[in-house]
């Protein structure tokens, strides 16, 4: 299957090792971005830019034009794949945190009719009926994707 990963940029190395995992497996995937250019265009890693954006209080500023950005080339991502598998970690106390970024993207992948897999637990969180609206399919372990 093509499968574009999803997930908070605070999971960046453990979407790594699932991206090889399901390499291993024989899945093309997709990843969000691994590098983010910064306000002089020179490329930063995007653990850089999620430090930078996490601290920018200037609504103005260069770092939301690049957010702009990686959400319309991850979207595409999301358009090419047959299903997207979100990696939801726990994260601020939260198991299986779903941010909202990732929710947007799991919004588009369910407009766009795609498989929706999730790789821990639904969260205990305010949009948790809009998730069990888009029927994802919470996984035991990666073996169980199939189209």
């Amino acid at each position: 299957m093509k499968i574009t990963i999803c997930g908070s940029i605070a999971f960046f190395d453990e979407i790594l090792k699932v991206k090889q995992q399901l390499e291993a497996l024989g899945h093309e995937v997709k990843l969000p971005p691994t590098e983010i250019k910064d306000k002089d265009n020179n490329l930063i890693t995007v653990q850089e830019y999620y430090q930078l954006r996490k601290t920018e209080t200037n609504p103005n500023s260069w770092v939301w034009d690049r957010k702009a950005e990686a959400i319309k080339i991850h979207f595409n991502k999301i358009k090419w794949a047959d299903a997207v598998l979100i990696t939801n970690y726990e994260k601020n106390n939260i198991k299986g945190y779903i941010g909202a970024n990732t929710f947007l993207e799991m919004g588009i992948a369910f407009h766009l009719n795609k498989k929706i897999f999730l790789l821990n637990q639904i969260p205990e969180v305010d949009s948790k009926e809009e998730i069990l609206g888009m029927k994802p399919i919470v996984l035991q372990n990666l073996e169980q994707i199939e189209p």
